[in-house]
């Protein structure tokens, strides 16, 4: 029975339950920076990037300059994944440790905080995410965009369900159940930042936190170090 728990709770870079960990979390901060700090998307630059094209090409053409900061923090975010891939062996271990210790300080900041700021931080989060946890198994994934891994989904589910293929039918499987876990993210991360307001980010590190620990166990229960998957 132990060595059942023990092996549910391993957590490997590319397992399930680390992408949809982190797909919860990528969904609990899209709804918690849309609903306390003005409705933006901070993960999503994407959205972003059309904001600032349809008020650079309008009246709003001062306002465009608002999004720059974000997807300059997104850029930025990927550049410091990359360093602390390039310096350290536990590379994954320091980039969730990172992240628990920026959400957790965002949840310390008073109110008077630009919103910007805050949106900023939550874009540098996400992009630390996406570089360092981008493979679901052998499958390139997302964790807190959904739109690639909808679109995943979609196509394994042709040859699972008509070509009964089962390599397809577990990977969609394994993506649908990313999807759902970034929906869910996004419902809990609605009903508490609405009844806790900012400080319901902690949340979010408290989960991050809690995927370091059991990280850490399961590299030292592992015979071959997780980081080298």
């Amino acid at each position: 029975m132990g060595n059942k728990t023990k092996n549910l709770l391993a957590l490997s870079p590319n397992s399930l339950i680390m992408g949809m960990i982190l797909a919860l979390v990528g969904g609990f901060l899209d709804a918690y920076t849309y609903i306390t700090r003005d409705a933006v998307f901070a993960t999503a630059q994407t959205g972003n990037m059309v904001l600032f094209a349809v008020r650079a090409a309008s009246t709003e053409y001062n306002g465009a300059i608002l999004n720059i900061p974000p997807f300059l923090a997104f850029i930025a975010g990927v550049l410091v994944a990359e360093y602390i891939k390039d310096k350290h062996t536990s590379h994954k271990r320091a980039v969730l440790l990172l992240e628990f210790a920026i959400l957790f300080i965002v949840g310390w900041l008073p109110t008077s905080v630009p919103n910007m700021l805050i949106t900023m931080c939550i874009a540098f989060v996400s992009s630390l995410q996406i570089a360092t946890f981008n493979k679901l198994e052998k499958w390139s994934y997302n964790s807190t965009i959904t739109t690639g891994n909808l679109r995943t989904a979609a196509q394994a589910s042709y040859a699972a369900f008509v070509k009964h293929d089962s390599e397809s039918m577990r990977k969609f499987n394994g993506f649908t159940a990313i999807i759902l876990s970034f929906i869910s993210g996004a419902l809990i991360g609605t009903f508490f930042s609405t009844y806790l307001g900012k400080t319901s980010i902690w949340i979010a590190a408290g989960i991050i936190l809690i995927t370091v620990i059991l990280y850490h166990k399961s590299n030292e229960n592992s015979k071959e170090p997780l980081e080298n998957y």
